[in-house]
Order: C-alpha cells, then structure tokens, then sequence
C-alpha cells in the first residue's frame, strides 16, 4: 500500500503539487471561516426560563411561579437537571439537558410544558425564554457617551439618562439586533420611561370612581380601530380611527365616566406626568456618574470574531450616518476581539516558532539547506489541511485545539525529517548515477515509511482515551485530541506524498560530509556511552533512584482543572448588605472604582449593579459586577503577574466596609454561572425543612 501511494506519487508529481497548492489555499480560507474564540465553549445544553412578577416576593415567587413551572419540567426527554432561584419579582428557571440534545428541540419542549402551564400562573405572568446563547455569548459591552458636558443636577442627570435609555432601548438595540450573529442585545442603567397617571384617593371617592374605572378608561382610549372601506364614485378611501395616545394632553383628556351628562376626565382625578419605571439595575462609569450600557449577547455556535467585527461595523455605521441624536457614541469597555486576537497570535507564535526552530535545527545537523526547505514546506502544510478537516467536522479554532497543533509540531515534522535525511543519504550514495533519481527516492521513502506510519499511529492511539471524555471535560479536551490526531495523520500523508515529491525536485546527491556540530556533539556524547555501559547497574540504580523521588513529590505538586485565563479584563463581584437600596449601591460602588482605579493597571471601570434588562444573572440590587479593564502588561507597575494584582485590588477593596469580594473573569465568571448556578469556585449548599 505505501509503496503504491509512493510510486503514484512519484509519477504523478505535478498533480501532487497542485493537490498540496490547492489544500493549502484551502487551509487559508478555512482558517479564515473557522469558528474562533479565546476559549472552549463547556456551556452544557439548557433553555433558561424568566418571568417578571412585579411586586411579588421572593416567597411568594416561589410558590406561584416557580415551583408551578419546576413541576411542569420533570419528565421532558433527555433531562438532566432542574435549577432555579427566586427572587424579587423574579423567577429564572434553568432546565439543563443532555450534550446530544439540539438546543432549539430542548427549546421547543421546554416552551410546550410552558404553555399547559400558564393558566395555573398569576394573572400577568408571562414566562419568556432567554436568548439562545452561552456562557462566552458576551461579546461585547458598551456604554453612551453623551455630546454634552455632564449635569450634576440631579433632574437634568435622570432626564439624560431616561433620553439615553430610550434610545437604547428602541434606537440601537433593534439595529444591533440585525446583525447576523448577535442573538439580542441586553440593556442595563438609565432610567426606562414612562407615561404615569398618578390617582388621587379622594377625587376617586368624590366621583364616586375606583382605580379599575381609571385603568380601563386608558386602556380603551389608548387604540386605532379600523372602518373598512369607503367608496364614492371611482374612488376609494380606508377608514381609520385614530386613537393611539400622543402626549400627555391626551391622557389628560380621557373620559372616564360621564355623570349628568358632565364628563369626568383623567385629569380631574390624576396627575399626568412623565416619569420612571421602578429599576432593579445600574450602570456606573469610573466611580464618576451612571451611564446607558448594552451587551451584545453572540448566538450559540456563532463566530466570535466575525460577530464582533461585524458589530464594530455597524456601530461605525450608526455613528457615521448620525443616527443616535445629540452627539452621542458608543464607547466599548470589553470587546471579545481582543482576547482572541491575543489567544490566536499567541499560539500562532508557538506554531511559527515550532516551524523555525525546526528548519533551523534540521539545517545546523545535516547543514543542507535544500533539505530544510522540503520539510519546512511539509511543516508549513500539514497544519493547512487540518485546518481544512476542522472546518468540515465543525472544531472550533481556539487555545485548546490550535494548542494540539502546538503540541504535535515536533511529531508533525519528525516524518518528514527522516524521509528527507534518508533520500539525502540515498541520494549521496548514487552519486555514480546508478539508479535514476525517482527510483532511489522511492526506495529511501519506502524504506522508512513504515516505520514512520506505524509510529504516528501510535502516538495517535495514545489520545483515544481523551476523545470518549464527556461532560465538561469532554468539550475541553477532546477537541485537543481530535485535532492533534487530524494533524499527525495529516502530517503522514504529507510525509509519504508531498516530501519524496519535493526532493526528488530539489535534493541533489552531494557527500553528506557531516557539519562542526555534529562532530563536536559525538566526540562529547562517545566517552558519556562507553562510561554507561561500563557501569551499567549503577545508571540503573541512579536512574530508579532519580524516578522514585519525583514520585514521592507528586503530592506535593498542586492540581487544578485547567491553568487560569488571563481575559485581560477582571470581574470583582461585590456584595453589599441584602437591605440596601439601590441608591446606596451606587454611591457605595462609585467608591470601591475609585479605589481600583488607584491601581495604575487599571484602564477603566463600569459598573453593572443590579440585573439588565433580560435578567439571565439575576442579581440584586446590592450586588454589582464591575468589569475592570487591564492596561497592556508593559505598563503594570504594582505587579507583575495578575495574580498578585488580584490579591492587591481584593486587599484594597476589603478596607471598605459592609462589602464582600469575590474576585473573578468576565468569561470564567459566566460560565461557572450557567454551568453549576454558582459564579464562585467554592460554595456551601444548605438543605433543610425550614430554610
């Protein structure tokens, strides 16, 4: 079999040539397309259900909604587990399903057992499900950035904020929306606006009303009705019936009960005005003033790095076009981008560093260039067509997978380095020209392409173990695995194909004289082997006595899942007294960024307090995620490794009283959250009958 796939290919030269030349524009192209993110998504298969009960307790969310909806779950194909938390005024409800359980059919269940339960909800209830996304769905966040000076009246401040919220809400957030990729875009701060008819108790009694006959009285006048068609000679007009409210006057001019032909109107019982809905969350910008901020949340599956250029793209467009009124921008404080560029280039720089450093090393041992040019060029495409094979079998370009790339370089490469040196020295001996150059390359490729085969084969067997990982492990190693095996096999067919082919093209037989250093090397290696194997039983005892004690310090050596991700961003969640009120959150957090900030590492801060507009973390509003982002490394004086900025920033944030830190990753902290339910690495469970 090798040596008929030898001697095609030696045959067929031209047609080996254009195979590699098109597998490696392939693997361009297929790099280009590839899903690529900073990290493996381990997000298991769940469909979140929220539902808004506004005034409710937690106790009372429990009981009539939440518990309902648990029960409603049990029993749906395929499940896993069932979590959920209530709180004020909400409900979130995570059903978690097998990893071979297509999301959208886990959705469609889960949206069924909810409508046979919506009748036993309260009056109003309306139980949504969250966006289809994952725990790296955050993409990007942003905040608005005003064209005016900012207010310090407290009036004029919540007046801006309502008008930025509102542009948000109903301006940027559908246009963002459209994007291909981007599954919704959350909304967190301001102020949503409202048109509030404020009742008063005695003018009701006065005219003999209640509340129920002022709400419906809006309702009703609050519509357009349509009136058919109207025709008149050759023309025809449709009727309308324009009834949708437009200003407050309108409200104000509301019938609401007609009483010895005198009508009463809304404004004899009611105060008319603009204002607020009651918030849950905020937004707080370096310590200094609140802000309007939106988190593009990326469809599950989708390509992080075409979702956030394209995002980037639309946001240019808005701003160019002057969409958003008075001035305002889009200010980004976490873009996804940039830790993927910096993941990617890092293992990149690994791979081009494998590359050189293997040509370099081929070149400095056998000192012919022509040589170590056939096996850079076999280096350079295996990882191309594997590339190719991750786009077709749908692996994602990440640390893990492009990190088995890294991993395997030196296996890649090693095929091609003994084909090539054994039709070099093949080559060397036929220097009388007594066989033609093909079939002395056949024969020096055919003789060591079985060992070659079988010895990829078994360092491919040796990561079948991690390919049958399921669960969490499963999505983070075996794509390692997958990719590494694609690439050694890759790198076989490369080896027994393109390699023979380039060197029958370029090799030369010249005498294989051998360079400084290889003879400096064996005239120090020699007297080292004679004096092993003239003491043969004390190499052995050494060698055992060396190996038993690094066992013995194997327990002391600490474990840990996976080495830590530096996002280059830091996500302290802080936690206030359960009793505060909003307000004093953001007082209280306008304090903790201004001690962070005192860290010249720090670039920027804002501030999440409270739970967005789609409440996915339902936190309170004495709870608050800030996102801290990090200068580049060049600039860190404090410290030198993130951990020990870490313990700085928590050190200094423990001065302020009556908080809790809990120190953390934008990305590490989400999916903590939507694996287990928890956003810390330890936590305590508490069972009992009266909790």
């Amino acid at each position: 079999m090798i040596a008929a796939l030898l001697e095609f290919s030696l045959r067929q030269r031209i047609l080996i040539l254009g195979l590699a030349c098109f597998c490696a524009a392939a693997g361009v192209f297929a790099f280009q397309s590839i899903p690529i993110d900073a990290y493996p998504d381990v997000t298991n298969v769940q469909v979140q259900v929220l539902t808004e009960a506004a005034g409710l307790s937690p106790v009372e969310v429990e009981r009539f909604i939440t518990y309902p909806i648990e029960l409603q779950m049990n029993g749906l194909p395929g499940l896993t587990e069932i979590r959920s938390i209530s709180k004020f005024a909400l409900s979130q409800l995570t059903v978690v399903f097998e990893d071979d359980v297509d999301v959208y059919f886990a959705r469609q269940l889960v949206l069924e057992r909810i409508m046979a339960v919506r009748e036993r909800l309260p009056a109003g209830m309306e139980p949504v499900l969250a966006p289809v996304t994952t725990g790296l769905g955050e993409i990007y966040q942003y905040y608005l950035e005003g064209g005016t000076k900012p207010e310090t009246n407290a009036a004029l401040v919540e007046e801006a904020l309502t008008n930025q919220r509102t542009i948000q809400d109903w301006v940027l957030r559908p246009l963002l929306k459209g994007v291909p990729g981007v599954i919704d875009v959350n909304s967190l701060g301001g102020f949503v606006k409202q048109y509030q008819v404020l009742v008063d108790p005695d003018r009701l009694r006065k005219y003999s009303l209640t509340l129920h006959d002022v709400f419906d009285a809006v309702e009703r006048n609050n519509a357009n009705a349509g009136g058919n068609v109207l025709e008149r000679h050759a023309e025809r007009a449709i009727v309308r019936g324009l009834g949708l409210i437009k200003s407050l006057a309108d409200i104000e001019r509301i019938v609401v009960k007609e009483a010895g032909g005198v009508p009463v109107f809304v404004r004899d019982v009611a105060e008319v005005r603009i204002g607020h809905a009651v918030r849950h969350g905020a937004a707080v910008l370096n310590g200094e003033r609140e802000v309007v901020a939106g988190t593009v949340l990326m469809l599950r599956g989708g390509n992080a790095r075409e979702v956030v250029q394209a995002v980037k793209q639309r946001a240019e467009s808005i701003e160019r076009q002057g969409i958003l009124p008075g001035g305002l921008t889009l200010v980004p404080f976490y873009d996804r981008i940039e830790l993927v560029t910096a993941a990617i280039h890092t293992v990149r720089d690994a791979l081009i560093e494998g590359v050189v450093l293997v040509a370099l090393v081929f070149f400095l041992f056998l000192g012919h260039v022509r040589s170590a040019i056939v096996v850079t060029v076999s280096l350079l495409v295996t990882p191309l067509i594997t590339f190719v094979v991750m786009q077709r079998v749908g692996l994602s370009a990440n640390l893990m997978t492009l990190g088995g790339l890294a991993i395997g370089i030196g296996e890649i490469a090693d095929g091609s380095l003994v084909v090539v040196e054994n039709i070099y020295r093949h080559l060397s001996e036929n220097r009388l020209q007594e066989r033609s150059r093909l079939e002395v390359v056949l024969r020096a490729t055919n003789e060591v392409g079985r060992p070659i085969l079988f010895g990829i084969l078994i360092i491919s067997v040796v990561f079948l173990p991690l390919m049958t990982l399921h669960g969490m492990e499963g999505k983070m190693f075996a794509p390692l695995a997958y990719t590494l095996v694609i690439s050694l096999l890759a790198s076989v067919i490369v080896t027994l194909t393109l390699s023979p082919v380039l060197a029958s093209l370029i090799l030369h037989g010249d005498h294989p004289e051998e360079t400084r250093l290889t003879r400096w090397m064996k005239a120090q290696y020699q007297p080292v082997l004679r004096w092993t194997l003239d003491h043969r039983a004390a190499v052995l005892l050494s060698s055992t006595a060396i190996v038993l004690a690094s066992l013995s310090l194997l327990p002391s050596v600490g474990r840990e899942f996976i080495p830590i991700l530096e996002e280059g961003a830091l996500t302290p969640q802080i936690v206030r007294l359960p009793s505060v009120s909003l307000d004093e959150s953001i007082a209280i957090e306008k304090q903790t960024q201004k001690v962070m900030l005192e860290f010249p590492e720090v670039r920027m801060s804002v501030s999440k307090i409270g739970r967005p507009d789609i409440a996915v973390g339902p936190e309170e509003p004495n709870e608050s995620d800030p996102i801290v982002a990090l200068r580049p490394r060049e600039a860190w004086i404090t410290a030198q490794t993130q951990a020990k900025l870490v313990d700085a920033i928590r050190t200094r944030l423990a001065e302020i009283p009556g908080i809790s830190v809990l120190m953390s990753q934008p990305i590490q902290e989400r999916v903590d959250e939507l694996i287990s339910g928890i956003r810390t690495e330890c936590a305590i469970k508490l069972f009992g009958d009266d909790l």
